[in-house]
Order: C-alpha cells, then structure tokens, then sequence
C-alpha cells in the first residue's frame, strides 16, 4: 500500500504541478475568471491530496484495512473532485455536453471527507 500511496500522491502532485503552470501560461487567456476560479480549486486540491497521500503513506495505521480505505478513498475521491472541476472548467469551449460531470464532483469531495474522518479516528485510535 506504501508504494501505490506513493505513487499515486506523487502522480497527482506531477498533475497538480503541470496544470498549474498551463494554468498561468495559457489556460488563463482563455477561461472566464468563474472559470478559471474553478480550474485552480481543483489543481489546489489535487495538490493538497497528493501532499496528503505522500505523508499518510509513511503512517503505520492500527490495521492495514484502515489504510487500504483511505487509499481508495483518496484515489477515487481526488480523482472524481479535482479530475472533474478542471474538466468543468473547459465546458464553454467543448463541442459536447459535460454537464453530468457536475452531480458527481460531491461524490468525489465525500470519499475525500471520508478519508481524512477515518484517518483521523485511525490517528485516535493508534494513541
């Protein structure tokens, strides 16, 4: 679990860090400001979770279960939330309909909530 944490974490910190940079470079002449708020929440968040993977995946938890749930969590939920803001963000500019993608996005920020809950109560219970 230590090297997919670890892989996915930095993955998404290489994702975070690429489309932040088209961000400032290109992608800010071509999204409304809405738009671009929206783009930048969801790099932020992609950052924030694969800063998140990488130290949680040097953590011993009370149970490896308890580690295996936070990974998926983590994994699924950075995927759906922050994959699927910055998708958002390009709607105006797509020659198709994305829309299903916004009901969605909470499920995404749930798994994450999710995840952090049961690493805190791991955190709790390891004491």
């Amino acid at each position: 679990m230590k090297v997919k944490m670890r892989f996915f974490g930095s993955l998404f910190m290489l994702l975070g860090v690429l489309l932040g940079a088209m961000g400032s470079h290109y992608v800010k002449r071509i999204l409304s400001p809405e738009s671009l708020n929206s783009f930048e929440v969801g790099v932020r968040y992609l950052i924030y979770q694969g800063l998140g993977m990488l130290f949680l995946s040097g953590i011993d938890f009370p149970s490896p279960k308890t580690k295996k749930y936070i990974y998926f969590l983590m994994l699924y939920g950075t995927i759906v939330f922050s994959l699927s803001i910055v998708i958002l963000s390009f709607k105006n500019h797509l020659p198709f309909s994305i829309a299903w993608l916004g009901p969605i996005t909470p499920l995404g920020g749930a798994a994450l909530i999710a995840a952090w809950v049961i690493t805190v109560l791991g955190f709790v219970k390891k004491k």
